[in-house]
């Protein structure tokens, strides 16, 4: 069984609310699933020993919030290239912190993304739950399919 680590930076914790159901997503496809706030993640340690990482995080001013530049910054150092990656976020407005995840991820980090970055204003709007969901299922459709 794979394991997932899904690191979320929330305000509102409407973005921790999208990370447990990709979470649920995961484990409806029979996968383990981890999912923790940003804060708890110290060093780049915190970040290995994961068969794929999510990280999200709500867009505030149109950026990422500062939480969540600090798991990037560990997550260089952690060296994850090759590892099932996504990236998915909260937003009110604007939304572009979940595709500079993304592309960090994908660009900077060398990760293998599932799809493109999961944006949704709430967990609750437009079929948001079905879609976190399966984003959960993509991610550890792809980690099965690696292994």
């Amino acid at each position: 069984m794979s394991k997932t680590l899904i690191v979320c930076a929330t305000r509102s914790g409407e973005t921790l609310r999208i990370g447990e159901l990709i979470a649920e997503g995961i484990r409806m496809a029979g996968e383990e699933a981890v999912v923790v706030n940003a804060d708890t993640i110290k060093k780049e340690g915190d970040l290995q020993g994961y068969d794929a990482l999510v990280f999200g995080s709500a867009t505030y001013h149109g950026d990422m919030l500062p939480a969540m530049k600090t798991i990037l910054f560990l997550a260089e150092k952690a060296v994850l290239q090759g590892k099932t990656a996504g990236a998915f976020g909260a937003f009110g407005w604007s939304g572009e912190a979940p595709d500079r995840i993304f592309d960090t991820m994908a660009h900077i980090f060398k990760m293998s993304m599932v799809g493109s970055a999961l944006r949704l204003k709430a967990s609750t709007l437009g079929g948001g739950i079905q879609m976190a969901q399966a984003y959960g299922r993509d991610i550890a459709l792809k980690v099965k399919a690696s292994s």
